[in-house]
């Protein structure tokens, strides 16, 4: 079974680029991924919170948050 990974981020250039990378590194036979984008999907802020995700971009292996830049802070997008 596949660990299921969240990249969340805002649509900024900073995250759009993340999210590229991320998207060509991440090991498809691991992890399933799946993308939102907290700038057109608010109700999300509350299960990125939930998560550990302070700030976008950041993506999430499993329940482990890791932060990749600081693009803009969860209460920013709110």
């Amino acid at each position: 079974m596949k660990t299921k990974a969240r990249f969340y981020h805002a649509g900024c250039p900073v995250c759009v680029s993340a999210e590229q990378n991320v998207a060509q590194a991440l090991d498809t036979k691991r992890y399933e991924l799946e993308i939102v984008h907290l700038g057109e999907h608010k109700n999300r802020l509350a299960e990125a919170r939930e998560l550990g995700v302070q700030s976008v971009p950041a993506l999430v292996l499993g329940d482990q948050p890791f932060h990749i830049n600081f693009g803009a802070s969860l209460d920013d997008l709110s």
